[in-house]
């Protein structure tokens, strides 16, 4: 991973005003992945939304770290439904498709 790409986790620390075992936790609940590069933990610019997410939690909802790993989970439950539930549909608008092309040829065939 191309080091432009990160951010180091106490220049993030020191924009929000966080201490460093905030982040350290979060890895320890396996709610972020940091990079070592050298000496330092870096955050992967993709993951800022998600950290960012977490200090909401944490600040404004006062959430504790299990709380964060349970809506993490359940999030992610959500979402996996969402996608299969659109691919039901997309399946069942074949079908549907398919079967009123069906109708359609069999009654000009009668």
């Amino acid at each position: 991973m191309e080091k432009e790409n990160l951010i180091a986790v106490k220049d993030f620390c020191i924009y929000h005003e966080l201490k460093i075992s905030f982040i350290e936790n979060l890895k320890a609940y396996g709610l972020i992945e940091l990079q070592m590069v050298g000496e330092s933990d870096y955050i992967s610019e993709s993951d800022l939304p998600t950290l960012e997410r977490y200090v909401s939690f944490y600040r404004h909802l006062e959430i504790n770290f299990e709380g964060m790993e349970a809506i993490t989970y359940l999030l992610e439950r959500i979402e996996s439904m969402q996608r299969e539930i659109t691919a039901l549909k997309n399946k069942l608008r074949f079908y549907e498709t398919g079967h009123e092309h069906f109708a359609a040829k069999r009654e000009r065939l009668d």
